[in-house]
């Protein structure tokens, strides 16, 4: 397996109970975020969120689809999200968020294996290919959720990197 390390920051003029009930939300994400093809509910969990267990099923600027299962395991109102990924990825995603001058600070960190043999197979080849595909998902999430909040957005991955 092939593991990759992404890290994405936006920057929402949006309240952050906003920004944290979309992103709590993911059913509704195929609404907003282009690239988030289909989302199934597979098991609710508790009262919280903790345990429920989704599938998503993700299209990109690339020529494949990615499924993969996602147990949320940390839920802390307003602040964290956390997940734990099986199926074609395996790994964890946190999405983090904080109060900033300009609204609402959104950190996501994914930290991911590939499962999918072609996938590793190509990596050696593919990996910027993989990474900037990565990238443009996840700037069309920042700019649906910023759509969808009727909010400016700002993509801050790429500023700090260089920085």
């Amino acid at each position: 397996m092939t593991t990759y390390r992404f890290l994405t920051r936006w920057r929402l003029d949006a309240a952050r109970a906003a920004v944290w009930k979309a992103l709590t939300e993911p059913d509704d994400w195929p609404l907003w975020w282009r690239g988030v093809e289909k989302v199934e509910l597979l098991s609710a969990g508790d009262a919280s969120g903790v345990g429920a267990v989704r599938r998503f099923t993700w299209k990109s600027r690339l020529p494949y689809r990615l499924s993969f299962d996602m147990r949320s395991t940390v839920v802390e109102e307003p602040a964290v999200l956390e997940g734990e990924a099986f199926g074609e990825l395996s790994g964890t995603g946190r999405w983090e968020l904080v109060d900033d001058a300009a609204g609402t600070g959104v950190t996501y960190h994914w930290h991911v294996r590939t499962t999918k043999a072609w996938m590793n197979a190509l990596a050696p080849l593919l990996r910027p290919a993989f990474a900037w595909n990565h990238d443009v998902v996840m700037r069309w999430g920042g700019e649906g959720l910023a759509r969808k909040l009727g909010c400016a957005y700002r993509d801050l991955s790429k500023e700090e990197e260089t920085t």
